[in-house]
């Protein structure tokens, strides 16, 4: 068997990243991967700009401390004012544009307003050094400079940061097309009655859910008959228009697991068996495309449900972001003290359910077997466990967070 870091570097050596792409607007861009570097074409900010509400002074006249400036204008955002004359002062507001002449501002705060009959005055407490409480032009971001670089997965605040700079629009890799199938006579869609030893099918959701938030472009062929049959069938159609075709169920070598058959009759399998707990039989290869040239990449996810559900994040994910470009693929871990025992070391690599406690260490969910879907509920994340290893009470163990690895 293959060590989960070995079997992940062979799945993304394999990857083909996909070459076609479209221009989308940058509303409509979340999730999705940039096919290209975006500069910017403008400075961030455009112009010296107050970071708040206050008065633009020149701050020799203010050099003595309590400086009486009269106020000659009034610069609201997005307004331009007159240049300032020695011994006034404007009245600005967050964001607006420095007038030419003044070198600070001064925060309201530390000021006084006088009324008079020729014009209001401000009492300027403070001697302001130049350039306080002033943005100047570029400070964020320089004409020329790169924003974005190719392969970004776009986000809330790269979109922000896109739009800062004027783009109206993007272009991205095309989203993956990923055919899902699920094997298993069993298996029941919620709704319908369950028969004598028939089970809900929980893992056609979940999958479904994570590959939603990996922004693909799902055909589901639902539950498929267990015969070898019909397995073939399914992948022979799912290759023809996909790039990716996931199974669940039916990867062991018992005479009703018709997925490995299957696949090497129709293609070929790369790698089968994973020294990882939960999830061993993982099998990945390719599909050939019949009568056209190319093949689909084939991944069979076990079908007990946690098992599914840890070998997707730990290896359909990366694998679906390196289809799509995106270079760094590997979750942050993090070093984290361990409130339990776990005194029996398993030969595989162990990935177990915990919850992050109110005095900041991990918890473990009391049964890690690998059909407790409501432990990836409870939990916060996946503690690794290299094989052969106990943990103690007091342990640092590496802890991968689920904000991590579903998104």
């Amino acid at each position: 068997m293959l060590s989960v870091q070995q079997a992940l570097d062979f799945l993304l050596s394999a990857v083909r990243p996909i070459k076609d792409g479209e221009t989308v607007p940058t509303l409509e861009a979340n999730g999705r991967v940039l096919a290209a570097a975006q500069a910017s074409q403008l400075n961030v900010p455009p112009m010296d700009n107050t970071q708040m509400d206050g008065y633009a002074v020149r701050s020799g006249d203010c050099a003595g401390g309590a400086a009486r400036l009269k106020i000659t204008q009034r610069i609201p955002a997005g307004q331009v004012g007159q240049p300032l004359q020695s011994g006034t002062a404007a009245r600005i507001f967050t964001g607006a544009m420095i007038p030419a002449g003044a070198d600070a501002v001064v925060m309201q705060e530390m000021c006084e307003l006088e009324k008079a009959a020729d014009g209001d005055i401000v009492v300027v407490k403070h001697a302001p050094e130049p350039g306080e409480w002033i943005r100047r032009t570029g400070e964020d971001i320089r004409a020329g400079s790169v924003i974005l670089p190719a392969g970004t997965r776009l986000r809330g605040q790269e979109l922000g940061l896109a739009a800062s700079v004027g783009l109206a629009s993007l272009p991205l890799v095309r989203k993956p097309r990923i055919a899902v199938f699920f094997t298993g006579d069993e298996l029941a869609m919620p709704g319908e009655p369950l028969k004598p030893g028939a089970i809900y099918n929980s893992n056609r959701f979940t999958l479904r859910g994570l590959l939603e938030n990996l922004g693909c472009d799902i055909t589901d062929y639902g539950i498929v008959p267990d015969t070898l049959a019909a397995t073939r069938d399914t992948l022979r159609t799912a290759a023809q228009e996909h790039d990716l075709i996931i199974t669940s169920g039916g990867v062991s070598v018992g005479e009703e697991d018709h997925i490995r058959p299957a696949v090497e009759a129709e293609g070929r399998l790369n790698m089968w068996q994973i020294a990882v707990k939960p999830g061993k039989p993982l099998a990945f290869g390719e599909v050939d495309r019949a009568g056209r040239n190319g093949a689909a990449f084939f991944l069979g996810l076990p079908g007990n449900p946690v098992s599914s559900f840890v070998t997707f994040l730990l290896f359909v994910r990366p694998f679906i972001l390196r289809l799509q470009g995106v270079g760094d693929v590997a979750p942050r871990i993090y070093s984290m003290r361990a409130d339990f025992e776990w005194p029996k070391a398993d030969r595989r690599n162990e990935f177990l359910r915990a919850k992050i406690n109110a005095d900041g260490g991990l918890e473990l969910f009391a049964n890690q077997g690998s059909a407790v879907l409501t432990s990836t509920v409870w939990g916060d994340g996946l503690i690794d466990n290299p094989p052969g290893k106990t943990i103690a009470k007091g342990d640092m163990v590496r802890f991968i967070p689920f904000s991590e690895l579903l998104y």
